[in-house]
């Protein structure tokens, strides 16, 4: 069975009586790990209130398609884009109609519109609406655009009758949308990743740096957190976006980077040292611009803090701790070494004098060494290449 933990889902609420068991179903999934934000119509706000859903989900309540405070960065869009998943409970006739003929006169309707994640629908209404040819249409149009129906159940509904046409039980639809997503390789495990370069303050205005883009840092935690895990990801001076459900905390210096890597890393399963991290610093930072007056300047360096050695040897020690290597020779005979002197589980070596897949390169491709073997990894993406990472650590963790 598939998990939760950490999967983003809109819970839309329609319209019906049923709707009090959103409640529930809120709580079911936050229980699971799941993040939610609940969308409402106007007239599930007649059956429950914004309120006891804001609570239950920790979210801001959405019911407005035209919302001044959210259209200025397109809410209705980002939401669509958030989820991961978009259930619908209860689902009335109305709003299966509306669906099926793709209106979007609402925010729920526009957002099932624009999401490209899977739709769930978990009908409630009368036995009579749900028995009607209307709806069995609906219901075949849905289900043609790959539209997850849950139910409905049968018994005895708030109006008197007695047939099919009830909400499935909260804790069904939950177990149905856990199914639909794949086992999570690294639920609810903690990942600290750094990446990036670090900068040396020379003066107020230079530094010592290197070449590193961080991307292949910012893929590993895209593919930690999609694989259930809890990331926290240390960064030094990157222009890259902070991928969906990762904690992200800047730092500039190798000793920022150490303290933040420490603070956070202590105790946690996996620490992977992807950040380019500068060797050396100056001896002194001068409190003044460096006037450009000799023809020959000389500054006096001292080493940095090995971030990645200290993890390996400190008192709470993650569980697995991986190191990168980026060389332009001998890189297998550099990496194993490497290993060994830092006390480290795995090391990730790449050559970087290569062009295809050197530094700022979208590209890469790798030797997976421990102590025991050595895996390579084809040229791919590096989204590829991290989700692959993953699957061998997540094994070896297990």
């Amino acid at each position: 069975m598939g998990h939760l933990f950490n999967r983003n889902i809109i819970v839309g609420v329609s319209g019906g009586i049923a709707a009090y068991k959103s409640a529930e179903l809120v709580r079911e999934l936050r229980k699971l790990g799941a993040r939610v934000k609940v969308v409402m119509t106007r007239g599930a706000t007649e059956f429950i209130t914004p309120l006891t859903l804001q609570a239950l989900s920790g979210e801001p309540v959405h019911i407005d398609l035209l919302n001044e405070a959210a259209e200025a960065g397109m809410g209705h869009i980002e939401l669509a884009r958030w989820a991961d998943a978009l259930l619908i409970a209860p689902a009335t006739a109305d709003l299966l109609a509306r669906l099926a003929a793709g209106r979007a006169d609402d925010l729920l309707c526009t957002i099932a519109l624009a999401t490209p994640a899977p739709i769930m629908v978990a009908p409630a209404m009368n036995q009579h609406m749900w028995s009607n040819p209307s709806t069995a249409a609906n219901i075949a149009t849905l289900m043609k655009r790959a539209v997850t129906v849950i139910g409905p159940a049968a018994g005895e509904q708030a109006c008197g009758d007695v047939g099919p046409g009830r909400l499935v039980e909260p804790e069904h639809i939950v177990a149905q949308l856990a199914e639909s997503f794949s086992a999570q390789s690294l639920a609810g495990r903690r990942v600290v990743i750094t990446a990036g370069p670090t900068q040396e303050a020379l003066d107020p205005v230079r530094y010592l740096s290197n070449h590193s883009s961080g991307k292949m840092g910012f893929a590993l935690a895209r593919a930690a957190a999609e694989a259930g895990a809890l990331v926290t990801l240390i960064t030094g001076p990157v222009v890259l976006s902070t991928p969906m459900n990762v904690e992200r905390i800047d730092v500039v210096s190798a000793d920022d980077m150490l303290e933040a890597a420490q603070l956070h890393g202590a105790g946690c399963d996996i620490f992977v040292g992807a950040a380019a991290v500068a060797d050396y610093r100056p001896a002194t930072v001068s409190g003044q611009k460096i006037k450009k007056s000799e023809d020959r300047i000389v500054f006096d360096l001292m080493k940095n803090p090995d971030v990645i050695a200290t993890m390996a040897v400190m008192e709470q020690r993650p569980t697995l701790v991986i190191g990168f290597a980026a060389e332009t020779e001998k890189m297998l005979e550099h990496a194993r070494g490497k290993l060994l002197k830092k006390s480290l589980d795995f090391v990730i070596a790449n050559d970087v004098s290569r062009s295809d897949i050197g530094f700022n390169s979208d590209l890469n491709c790798v030797s997976v060494i421990d102590h025991t073997s050595c895996t390579e990894l084809p040229l791919a993406n590096k989204s590829v290449l991290a989700k692959r990472l993953f699957d061998m650590l997540a094994s070896r963790l297990s």
